[in-house]
């Protein structure tokens, strides 16, 4: 199942609390996400400092076990609002027999 997982913030979380420190874990942590082919594109959102995840999961449930680990979720930085997506059945509609 493809899942979009969109960074959301978390309320009261001050600006000074994100520090480098975290910046290599997080991105090492993707990374290794990104390999086993459970995190398939990773984007940021040009219209503010967010990431965009597209999963690969079984389920929503395996999606947050998997945005659990990510370092920045660990230490309660950010969250993610997770969406399951489905593939478009629209076009079925360009085979169908006129009746």
């Amino acid at each position: 199942m493809r899942i979009l997982a969109v960074e959301k913030p978390v309320p009261d979380v001050p600006p000074e609390r994100f520090t480098t420190e975290l910046s290599a874990p997080e991105a090492r942590r993707v990374w290794e996400l990104y390999q086993a082919g459970t995190i398939r594109e990773v984007f940021f959102r040009a219209d503010e400092q967010a990431a965009v995840l597209m999963l690969e999961s079984a389920d929503i449930g395996e999606a947050q076990d998997v945005l659990a680990t990510l370092p920045l979720v660990i230490a309660g930085l950010i969250a993610f609002e997770i969406i399951p997506l489905r593939a478009y059945p629209g076009f079925a509609r360009l085979f169908e027999r006129p009746t």
